[in-house]
């Protein structure tokens, strides 16, 4: 625990509201807010401004609930004798976004970081939801290090077909679209059926990227703990805004900041945690962008190291066969946390936002339901991490080994003269446009034995990186009973999607790397226990084929459609570095480094 406290006069605060050095910048401060009626006693009596980053709105479907539920935040603030400013986030929202959500992560972490540098706040409160509104907000407090707590919206009630299917979401969506395609279900069943997985506010109730990452900001200390996994309709969701809204002025007085907590213990944490809940393949990008906005370097190195050996404990789709209420019920996160917290794989000592460490926010939360959160030394998986794969074409691509189905490791990893690996010849894809016109071209010759590798998706070729390498077979093998093939690109795929895809490949072929190079017919081998992925052709071929392709230009890709696009294209790092703007790591502590200058 920390032992600072500060007194009123060193509120941030004051510097707008009571600064009697410069009268006149205080007075257009003051008289503006007081026109909606706000005291001049609340803005001058030494009380902290306490600001909440309002990330619903019609745009935001997933966060939407927030619009009531930071209700229950202001009054935890006015309780706690803070005085709350509501302010907006720039609207991200995974499905209705495009060309991606992911450009809105960075564009939203941007605006967010000049909020909380220039305007009088003491505190945040960071409304969180939709995949990419959590890394964006921990990014940018991060980087301003004002005192700051995560609060989650909470995922979805569990979805259901008829009486005992369960029907999760976006999971549901990848293995709807295999039954279109066999000719199983028509288009309206099929949005029918997908419905179901959304019965109530809140974002995804599988543990794809929203759930992983409130999961993650728990595990960092980010949040209050027990609180990620709380069901978005559930009373206990208002409670937890309400303490939620009480302990962010508690942090202010005790200068309790990101900086603090946000260190590397906090982040091996995390990776460990991720590993156990089965976690999408997102989470070591945002991961990685946090830790490096907070001045601590994450590689995929250290997820493969750190979270591959951890076993799946939470029995949770897309790895496991569960969903958020029965896993909100069986103990959430504290529960998983505490069991490998009892295996020695957690960092106990880690400061959280309550003041506590992590070990005591965790400590005798043991399951309540060992079918879905399993025991430490009964897991569903027993190595359940990312495989961080390196090789001829690119310097690092991830592989989520939880997913892998009993049917694709019995078809591609269990030769017994060549286990853990496989070879197949490729078909090559620029964008997913280029995909969803060819992928029935029989033409192409794709049977069971072929690679589908899409490039042209990653940070700068999509622009921001596409949720589109895990793809299904063409129709004909999906009528065969062939229902997926081994997928590699260098973009992305929802977490919510139960695909083993190569994903993440980096550095992306619009920057040069090596997946511009490959041709149809190519040979690809994959071997796990190496930990490589080898396109078999001679050095000599690899060097002509990049001398072409540099004479040609290079890598070509669709044209910036936005301002946006062209300057994220132009400072937009690898996913492997945690596709974070060049510049912006440099930034830290700007809140104490570099007080905003004066206005007038």
């Amino acid at each position: 625990m920390t032992n600072r406290r500060i007194t009123p006069d060193q509120l941030r605060s004051r510097w707008w509201f009571d600064n009697p050095d410069h009268p006149g910048t205080t007075a257009l401060c003051i008289e503006r807010y007081m026109n909606y009626g706000i005291t001049l006693e609340e803005l001058t009596s030494g009380k902290p401004i306490i600001g909440i980053c309002q990330s619903g709105s019609d745009l935001t479907p997933c966060n939407r609930h927030h619009i009531e539920l930071v209700k229950r935040v202001k009054d935890g603030i006015r309780a706690a004798g803070g005085v709350p400013f509501e302010f907006p986030l720039h609207p991200i929202h995974e499905n209705a976004r495009r060309p991606t959500a992911a450009l809105d992560r960075n564009l939203a972490y941007l605006g967010l970081v000049e909020v909380l540098h220039g305007y009088p706040l003491d505190g945040v409160v960071l409304t969180t939801g939709c995949d990419k509104t959590t890394p964006a907000s921990l990014m940018a407090a991060a980087t301003v290090n004002i005192p700051a707590i995560v609060l989650s919206g909470g995922p979805m009630l569990n979805g259901w077909r008829g009486s005992n299917e369960r029907v999760g979401s976006g999971t549901i969506v990848w293995e709807l679209r295999k039954r279109l395609a066999a000719g199983d279900i028509d288009y309206a069943e099929f949005l029918s059926r997908a419905s179901d997985s959304a019965p109530s506010v809140g974002h995804c109730n599988t543990m794809g990227t929203a759930s992983t990452m409130n999961s993650l900001a728990e595990a960092l200390g980010m949040s209050l703990p027990g609180s990620a996994m709380i069901p978005a309709p559930y009373k206990e969701r208002s409670m937890v805004a309400y303490d939620t809204g009480t302990r962010i002025v508690d942090m202010v007085w005790e200068d309790l900041r990101p900086c603090d907590i946000l260190v590397r213990e906090a982040f091996e944490n995390a990776i460990v945690v991720c590993s156990a809940l089965g976690g999408s393949s997102n989470a070591p990008i945002h991961i990685n962008a946090i830790a490096r906005h907070a001045g601590i370097e994450i590689t995929n190195d250290d997820w493969q190291a750190l979270g591959h050996a951890i076993p799946l404990l939470a029995n949770v789709m897309p790895a496991g066969a569960y969903l958020s209420e029965e896993f909100h019920r069986a103990g959430g996160v504290p529960a998983v946390a505490c069991e490998l917290l009892g295996a020695g794989k957690l960092h106990g000592e880690a400061l959280t936002v309550n003041g506590r460490t992590f070990a005591d926010n965790v400590r005798g939360c043991e399951t309540r339901d060992p079918e879905v959160i399993r025991r430490y030394d009964n897991p569903l998986v027993e190595q359940a991490g990312f495989l961080n794969l390196k090789g001829n074409l690119f310097d690092s691509a991830l592989m989520k080994t939880s997913v892998i189905s009993a049917d694709f490791r019995s078809r591609y990893l269990s030769d017994p003269q060549d286990p853990d690996a496989f070879e197949g010849k490729v078909v090559v894809f620029d964008g997913s446009e280029d995909y969803h016109a060819r992928i029935d071209d029989p033409a192409l010759g794709i049977d069971e034995d072929t690679i589908l590798v899409m490039r042209g998706a990653g940070p700068v070729g999509h622009p921001g990186g596409a949720e589109v390498v895990n793809m299904q077979p063409p129709e004909a093998l999906i009528k065969r009973g062939i229902e997926s093939l081994p997928c590699l690109g260098d973009g992305r795929q929802s977490g919510t999607s139960g695909s083993p895809s190569i994903l993440n490949a980096a550095p992306e072929a619009a920057t040069g790397g090596g997946l511009a190079l490959l041709e149809n017919g190519d040979r690809l081998r994959v071997d796990l226990k190496r930990g490589e992925v080898r396109l078999l052709i001679e050095d000599a071929e690899l060097a002509a084929r990049r001398e072409r392709l540099e004479r040609q230009g290079g890598y070509r890709y669709p044209a910036h459609q936005t301002p946006w696009q062209e300057i994220q294209r132009s400072l937009v790092d690898q996913h492997d570095q945690g596709m974070v703007l060049r510049p912006a790591p440099k930034y830290r502590d700007v809140a104490r480094r570099s007080p905003p200058r004066d206005n007038h």
